[in-house]
């Protein structure tokens, strides 16, 4: 859980009126604003879940992933391209998950240079116990009720689409 900063008022809204008095309209420059805050605190609540189990949410996500692969293990391209990150990105962390005994790296059948990052036995305990644990802290939203965090998704994923993330499709029911 992050360290509560206490300020006896809202640093956003105040450095939007600033915004508003020197340069103009400032809903977009407050909501940007608030969205990396907010990701600075979900990241530092979820990583405090992890801690215990000596992952960072990027570990986590990629050993969910792995986990859910028909045969527990993906072409190290493709976890870059799911994860969203750099390649370089994707590597370091099999790299330390690896070093964790929770994935294995082995040759890639389809592609002879290529290798496979799999999910190990262990990394299936960890990933299954470290999920309940996050599904209990809510994934750091436990102050929003379900039609919030669904109208928060919504709001999101257009920003997504509009990134090219994907081809804008119905979102799937939650």
């Amino acid at each position: 859980m992050p360290t509560p900063l206490e300020l006896p008022f809202d640093p956003i809204a105040r450095a939007a009126q600033t915004w508003e008095e020197r340069f103009g309209r400032s809903d977009a420059m407050a909501a940007v604003t608030s969205i990396m805050r907010a990701q600075q605190i979900l990241l530092a609540e979820l990583d405090a879940v992890l801690r215990p189990y000596g992952l960072t949410f990027a570990r986590y996500e990629a050993l969910v992933l792995l986990s859910f692969s028909r045969q527990g293990a993906l072409p190290m391209r493709v976890i870059g391209d799911r994860l969203m990150v750099h390649p370089t990105s994707a590597t370091n962390t099999i790299d330390r998950l690896e070093r964790q005994g929770l994935v294995v790296r082995r040759p890639n059948p389809r592609d002879g240079r290529g290798k496979l990052a799999e999910i190990t036995g262990r990394g299936r305990d960890v990933v299954s116990r470290a999920t309940t644990d996050l599904m209990g802290a809510e994934f750091g939203l436990a102050g929003f009720d379900p039609a919030q965090r669904e109208q928060l998704f919504s709001l999101l994923r257009g920003l997504r689409v509009a990134a090219g993330d994907f081809t804008a499709a119905p979102a799937p029911a939650g």
